[in-house]
């Protein structure tokens, strides 16, 4: 399905909600409202002249499957799914797009965007008693209460490493404290038109009441792509970094990203050149990808999967998903 064209919805207007000081009238009802099963997608206004940008201007636009039966992609062991041409703004594959799931560590592009947007990658985050997190099996990069960082190398261990400590750091430097950092992803969230996911922490471990959809998962990694350092961390395949303790002593910090792409242990279809994306795996949410993919012209898609069964199975149900792309 095709998105919106940006002026194409000139009756628009008359479905959103505005009350203008002083005309009395009532405001007519907004067509897509945050509750709906299906993602509210974007409104932006111009304040100075009370007039609505078209909603899902720019964006991929469905409601429903699309190519599901297409014995080509073989989502059989995955619960959602979808492929996005980001240029033609065409969904090319869609799989229960719209049913809420555990994100796993794929919270963590919503994680990057909150940061950016409020913080500055040169701030230095002093991480307190709370990056101890003892989950068992949570990825961590170490951190220890009274290490200081910056937010750039921050978020290279939140991106690449998944380290969850470093989303706890990052949380609290930006919202004070988790609880309020989640609020701030939900009203960033709600600003996209992800008005199907919710956050109640900054890293995915499982949680009451922490969702997404595969949608807008879509609309959230897009967000993130404008971010360039975001463009570029999800890129590398190596980092290291100094940063250092209580006492000023020096840490190091090393590690390879967890994308089995850039690593060379998969192959991406002839055609399709993966650029990028993030991982995740909870026993709540399966396993899951998303992922920044270019074919040969160098035209831009985004592929998700939520919920596949095992590591494996889902790189080669990823694959089969970038083969959509001709």
């Amino acid at each position: 399905m095709k998105c919106i064209n940006k002026w194409g919805a000139v009756c628009l207007t008359a479905l959103l909600s505005f009350n203008t000081a002083g005309c009395g009238e009532k405001p007519a009802a907004m067509a897509y409202d945050p509750d709906s099963e299906v993602s509210g997608f974007r409104v932006v206004t111009q304040d100075a002249s009370q007039i609505a940008d078209a909603f899902a201007s720019g964006l991929c636009v469905v409601d429903g499957d699309i190519n599901v039966d297409d014995a080509i992609v073989d989502m059989a062991d995955a619960t959602s799914a979808g492929l996005f041409d980001l240029n033609s703004h065409q969904v090319l594959y869609a799989k229960n797009i719209h049913e809420r799931l555990a994100p796993a560590s794929l919270t963590k592009l919503m994680t990057a965007v909150v940061a950016l947007k409020y913080g500055n990658p040169d701030d230095v985050i002093t991480a307190t008693s709370n990056v101890n997190i003892t989950e068992s099996g949570a990825v961590l990069c170490g951190l220890k209460e009274g290490d200081r960082l910056t937010l750039n190398q921050a978020l290279h261990a939140l991106l690449m490493k998944s380290a969850n400590d470093a989303a706890v750091a990052i949380a609290e430097h930006i919202g004070g404290s988790v609880e309020a950092f989640a609020e701030m992803m939900n009203e960033e969230a709600r600003a996209i038109g992800a008005t199907n996911s919710h956050f109640v922490n900054p890293h995915g471990l499982t949680a009451d009441d922490h969702y997404v959809t595969a949608y807008d998962m879509y609309l959230i990694f897009n967000e993130a792509l404008q971010y360039d350092l975001v463009d570029e961390i999800i890129r590398m395949t190596n980092y290291e970094t100094v940063y250092y303790d209580k006492d000023g002593r020096e840490k190091q910090l090393s590690f390879h990203t967890s994308n089995q792409y850039l690593t060379g242990n998969y192959k991406p279809p002839e055609q399709v050149s993966v650029v990028g994306g993030k991982t995740g795996t909870t026993n709540a949410a399966g396993n899951c990808l998303i992922l920044l993919a270019k074919d040969t012209a160098g035209n831009p898609y985004i592929g998700v999967i939520l919920r596949s069964k095992e590591r494996g199975i889902l790189y080669t149900e990823m694959t089969d998903l970038l083969d959509e792309i001709d």
